[in-house]
């Protein structure tokens, strides 16, 4: 292995160690020292990756959402109809369930930097549904309306339950539990009719 490479792939594990420390101890309460250890490091050497502790929060931030993005991008077609975009949303955020869930938790206590990582997640994932909504509302199969309201209904709903893990599915995944449950729902709040909320609900 290069130096290079062995560089990155240091890096990679001071990401993945802080990734499942935020995950399972809460922001508030995992420290550098922490993410060190878990890590196989220095405490030092978490530092010479990161310049701070907010640089690899942000970090963390941002490689959940290019994962998410990415699956989301790799996985859609360009005429992937609403309920498929709201399922392959669903489906890319259970892999990061329960650090994505911490996140939206402890998100008033994120710094400014890694907050604007986080805006910017939850915009990226907005533009993918707005293709689909504006096809479903011109062929007049959803209710027109705003973009913004229809993904902040949309995204509402999921991070209710993402924030309220213990209380929908104490033992698993939630939204493997729900997911089929939250899009029949949406669907049904947006449908212009009872035909395409019913035939949408089978997807």
């Amino acid at each position: 292995m290069t130096r290079a490479a062995q560089k990155q792939h240091t890096r990679q594990r001071v990401i993945d160690a802080a990734t499942h420390l935020f995950a399972t101890q809460g922001l508030a309460s995992t420290k550098t020292v922490d993410i060190a250890k878990h890590a196989g490091l220095s405490h030092g050497g978490v530092f010479v990756h990161f310049k701070s502790r907010d640089a690899l929060l942000s970090e963390v931030v941002s490689s959940i959402g290019r994962e998410i993005t990415d699956r989301l991008h790799a996985t859609l077609q360009d005429q992937a109809e609403l309920p498929m975009v709201l399922r392959t949303h669903l489906n890319c955020l259970e892999l990061h369930e329960t650090a994505y869930a911490a996140f939206l938790r402890e998100s008033r206590l994120l710094p400014k930097e890694v907050l604007s990582a986080w805006i910017g997640v939850q915009s990226a994932i907005s533009n993918y549904l707005q293709a689909p909504a504006r096809v479903a509302i011109e062929r007049g199969l959803i209710h027109d309306m705003p973009m913004h309201l229809l993904f902040n209904t949309w995204i509402g709903l999921v991070h209710h339950y993402l924030m309220n893990r213990e209380l929908f599915d104490p033992d698993g995944s939630v939204l493997l539990r729900h997911g089929d449950q939250l899009i029949a729902h949406f669907i049904s709040l947006i449908a212009v009719d009872r035909k395409y909320s019913s035939r949408k609900a089978n997807f």
